[in-house]
C-alpha cells in the first residue's frame, strides 16, 4: 500500500522571511521620502486658474449723449481670468508668476476692447522673500490703480466708480492701468502696519521711462496711502504726473473713504484735481449700500461730478449681486444717467 509522504522540511526561519533586512528597510525608507518629496513639489508647481466674471442689464449713458439699453460686462469689476503658480526655493524665498487676460462675458471676447493685449491684466515672474519683499518682472498694475480702488466704495468699478472714471477714463492720467516692460518692487509690510512699492516701465525706445512709488499704512480702524507716478512711455502719449492723498476710516456703521489728487499734464499744460469722498454702510451681515462722490476740477475746461449710489449682496463668498445708479455731470452738458442690475462670480 502506497504511504502519502510529508515534503521534505525547509530549514526557513519565518521570523526572517516576514522581516526584510536592515538594506531593504532603509532602501524602502529611502523610496518613500522620495516619493512624498517628489508628490509635495508637484503639488506646489500645479498651477491655479482663478478669475471673475461680472455680467449686467442696464441702461448706459455718457454726460450729453444718447442712453442705450445693453447687457454688458465688468461695470463692477473688469471680467478677467488668470493662471499663477509658483516654487519655494527654501530659505523663506519662493518664485512666482501670473498671466491674467481681460475679457468680455456678453460677448466671449478677449481684451476690455479689440485691440487689448490677450494677457493686459498681468503677466510677470519674480522672486519674494519673506524678509525682504518681492521683485516682479514684467506686465504690472501700477500702484495708483490699486490705490485709487482701495479708498473708495465702489472699488475698482469702470462702470460706476467717480474715482475710477475721472482718474483713469476722463483724459487725465495717462499710461494705462497697467505697465508693460516694468519691474515692480514691493516690500513686506513694515513695523506699524506700512509698506511701499517702487515701479518703473523701461523706455525700449518708445518715448520715456515711467516711473512710480506708493505707501500704504494699515493699523486698526485707520487706512491711509500716498501714491505717485510720472508716466512719460509711447511716442503719441501724453507726459503726466500724478498724485494721490487717500484715507479711510472704519466705524462701528460704516466705512468712510476720502482722497485728494492731482494731475498735471506737460504736453497740454493743463492740470486737474480730484476729489472724491464716500461710504459703505452694512445693512444686513450679507449686504452692504455704496455711495461715493467725485469732482474732476481742471485748470482750463469744464468741471465733471460724478456721485453714484449702488446696493452690493453676498449670496456666498464668491457671488454677489448688485445694483447700481451714477449720476455724471460735465458743465454745459446734460447728465448722463446709468444703472445696472448685475451678478458677479468669483473662481
Amino acid at each position: 500500500m502506497l504511504q502519502r509522504q510529508n515534503p521534505p522540511a525547509q530549514n526557513i526561519n519565518p521570523i526572517r522571511k516576514e522581516q526584510p533586512n536592515m538594506t531593504t528597510r532603509f532602501c524602502q525608507l529611502a523610496l518613500a521620502s522620495a516619493l512624498c518629496a517628489m508628490t509635495l513639489s508637484a503639488q506646489a508647481q500645479t498651477p491655479t486658474i482663478y478669475g471673475l466674471l461680472d455680467a449686467s442689464v442696464g441702461r448706459v449713458q455718457a454726460p450729453g449723449g444718447k442712453a442705450s439699453t445693453a447687457l454688458d460686462s465688468g461695470r463692477m469689476t473688469t471680467s478677467f481670468w488668470g493662471i499663477k503658480g509658483g516654487e519655494d526655493l527654501g530659505g523663506g524665498l519662493s518664485a512666482s508668476y501670473a498671466i491674467e487676460s481681460f475679457m468680455r462675458a456678453d460677448t466671449g471676447s478677449a481684451g476690455r476692447f479689440n485691440a487689448d493685449t490677450l494677457w493686459a491684466r498681468n503677466a510677470y515672474v519674480g522672486l519674494a522673500s519673506n524678509s525682504m519683499g518681492s521683485v516682479q518682472l514684467g506686465r504690472n498694475t501700477t500702484s495708483l490703480f490699486v490705490h485709487t480702488l482701495l479708498f473708495n466704495a465702489f472699488g475698482d468699478s469702470f462702470g460706476f466708480s467717480p474715482a475710477i472714471r475721472q482718474y483713469f477714463t476722463s483724459g487725465t492720467t495717462t499710461g494705462d492701468t497697467g505697465w508693460s516692460d516694468s519691474v515692480r518692487y514691493a516690500s513686506p509690510k513694515l513695523a506699524g502696519g506700512l509698506s511701499f512699492t517702487v515701479h518703473g516701465a523701461m523706455s525700449e525706445s518708445n518715448g520715456g521711462t515711467n516711473l512710480g512709488a506708493s505707501a500704504l499704512y494699515f493699523a486698526g480702524p485707520i487706512g491711509a496711502g500716498l501714491a505717485w507716478q510720472n508716466v512719460k512711455k509711447g511716442l503719441t502719449e501724453h507726459n503726466t504726473t500724478t498724485w494721490q492723498l487717500s484715507g479711510s476710516f472704519n466705524l462701528p456703521q460704516a466705512k468712510l473713504f476720502a482722497q485728494y489728487g492731482q494731475v498735471d499734464n506737460d504736453s497740454t499744460k493743463n492740470s486737474y484735481s480730484i476729489t472724491g469722498v464716500g461710504a459703505a454702510v452694512p445693512l444686513t451681515g450679507e449686504g452692504k449700500v455704496l455711495v461715493q462722490f467725485g469732482r474732476l476740477d481742471p485748470k482750463v475746461g469744464a468741471t465733471r461730478n460724478t456721485w453714484s449710489l449702488g446696493y452690493d449682496h453676498f449670496l456666498s463668498k464668491r457671488t454677489d449681486l448688485y445694483t447700481s445708479y451714477m449720476n455724471d455731470k460735465v458743465s454745459g452738458m446734460a447728465a448722463g444717467n446709468n444703472y445696472a442690475v448685475g451678478v458677479r462670480h468669483r473662481f
